[in-house]
């Protein structure tokens, strides 16, 4: 006969040893069963391992409650949800130990300005919900206080870190309920990070919109390279003495299999925001050296500038990837050019100086783009070891008609010399402009009065067109040592596949 006992079987009958080794056997059992739900409350974090703040689950909880509550009782409240600014850029530049550092003083200064009687947890990585049980209108001026309380620096040992903090805010019911507030308010968020950050918004259905595209138009970005819709195009730059092409500037372009071409201005901020401009700026650089060795096996020597991003000239390797890169299609490191913006150089000048005197050690030329728009001092532009400045389109824009942009182009290219660094003017478009530039003193020149972008074939084409065109057209220098070529094989080896 088999009873029952505590969950256990046991054999009645069969005598006493039978008996109490089932017993034994039960208060076994039972002492690991209540061990197991020890150990299973102990595995529940009670706070964040990193800012001691709440966890996401007993936020849920707790959030959940306080909204039945205000259903219930016919009541408003508020989510905010508060993603840190620039955290990835000190995870980048001094380690996570200085990031994690960041998202503690964060916790504490968010702590201080919510208060009691609310609800605060980090979401996640650099990201933080807030639950208040007041209305709109004030949730507002609670969510203006989040963003000054951040403004401040972060001081940690000898460094002054700038993060800030972009806020998004959704009412509850209005903007949803509780499967939908807190992604209501994160969609608020990123449209700040969108506008620049360091502010606070409000749930807006047709900006939520906006992001889904967005997030569609990304994860198609993603794909781009495998699918081969990338393609360089190739915008020649001449000589102001006497016009002739000397170089090209690798421009990329986006084809989407549906959409079409997409603007480099729309997919460019794209690929930084999603963590894609590393990948992408890996392909730029490899396809510009295959194009650069196309054409010197066709006899063409095109010197060939790139646009290098700031999260590459962050990466250690980038200097020893190119060179790589230009031995394994023996080509010269001085016909290459790595072009960075004004306003990524000037982010953290000595980061800067060590990327560009890595490029200079293997003999690749470095060039200032967009000059002017940024917050270049005289002496920071001393300390990087670049060859070359280019005027950014704006100035060259209004050269015939304003006195004002002559004298800040006379004044770039006057510093210039006085540094030793040659001047290249971009958007270059009509015949007052190219000429104004000449009398200032530029070095080169580029713009669609002389070319437009074009694919890698049509500049090999053009390049080839036979040798009573290239005096007029390209320098001469650009053919020495190389074999000559008929027009009919150069269409075959300039092709950019």
């Amino acid at each position: 006969m088999w009873i029952e006992i505590h969950g256990v079987a046991l054999a009645v009958g069969a005598g006493a040893g039978a008996l109490a080794a089932g017993l034994a056997g039960g208060m076994v059992l039972r002492r690991h069963a209540a061990k197991l739900r020890d150990a299973t409350k102990k595995s529940v974090p009670t706070r964040d391992a990193v800012t001691g703040l709440m966890p996401r689950a007993a936020f849920d909880k707790r959030v959940s409650a306080a909204l039945e509550a205000a259903d219930l009782a016919g009541e408003t409240g508020c989510m905010l949800y508060a993603g840190l600014d620039g955290l990835r850029l000190v995870n980048d530049r001094h380690g996570h130990e200085a990031g994690d550092a960041v998202l503690r003083e964060a916790a504490k200064r968010l702590r201080a300005q919510v208060g009691k009687g609310r609800l605060l947890c980090r979401v996640a990585g650099d990201e933080f919900a807030i639950w208040l049980p007041v209305p709109l209108a004030q949730a507002e001026v609670e969510a203006q206080h989040l963003v000054a309380a951040l403004a401040a620096p972060v001081a940690l040992q000898e460094h002054m870190l700038e993060v800030g903090v972009s806020v998004g805010v959704a009412q509850f019911p209005e903007h949803g309920g509780r499967s939908r507030i807190v992604s209501r308010a994160a969609a608020a968020m990123r449209s700040v990070k969108l506008a620049g950050g360091h502010a606070h918004a409000v749930f807006n259905p047709r900006v939520a919109a906006e992001q889904r595209e967005e997030a569609q138009l990304a994860q198609d970005l993603k794909h781009a390279i495998a699918r081969r819709e990338f393609e360089l195009f190739y915008q020649p730059k001449v000589e102001t003495g006497n016009l002739q092409i000397t170089a090209a500037e690798a421009l990329l372009r986006w084809k989407h299999a549906t959409r079409g071409m997409v603007s480099p201005a729309l997919f460019i901020p794209l690929a930084e925001r999603h963590g894609l401009i590393g990948e992408i700026g890996n392909w730029v650089l490899d396809e510009a050296l295959r194009q650069a060795a196309v054409w010197r096996r066709a006899g063409l020597r095109m010197r060939v500038a790139i646009n290098v991003s700031g999260y590459q000239m962050r990466q250690d390797d980038f200097a020893l990837r190119l060179e790589r890169g230009l031995k394994t299609h023996g080509l010269q490191a001085s016909r290459f050019t790595c072009e960075i913006t004004e306003s990524v150089a000037m982010e953290d000048t000595a980061v800067t100086q060590r990327a560009f005197e890595r490029l200079g050690k293997i003999g690749v030329h470095v060039s200032i783009d967009d000059f002017g728009t940024g917050h270049s001092s005289l002496a920071s532009l001393r300390r990087l070891p670049a060859q070359e400045l280019k005027i950014d389109r704006a100035f060259v824009a209004d050269l015939a008609e304003s006195a004002d942009a002559r004298s800040i182009v006379l004044a770039v290219v006057q510093m210039a010399k006085t540094l030793g660094l040659r001047v290249v003017a971009e958007g270059v478009e009509t015949e007052a402009q190219r000429d104004h530039l000449m009398q200032l003193g530029c070095d080169e020149m580029q713009g669609y009065l002389f070319a437009k972008p074009m694919s890698a074939r049509a500049l090999g084409l053009w390049a080839m067109d036979g040798p009573e065109t290239l005096a007029q057209t390209f320098r001469s220098s650009m053919f020495k040592d190389t074999l000559p070529m008929s027009s009919a094989n150069a269409s075959t080896q300039v092709m950019p596949r």
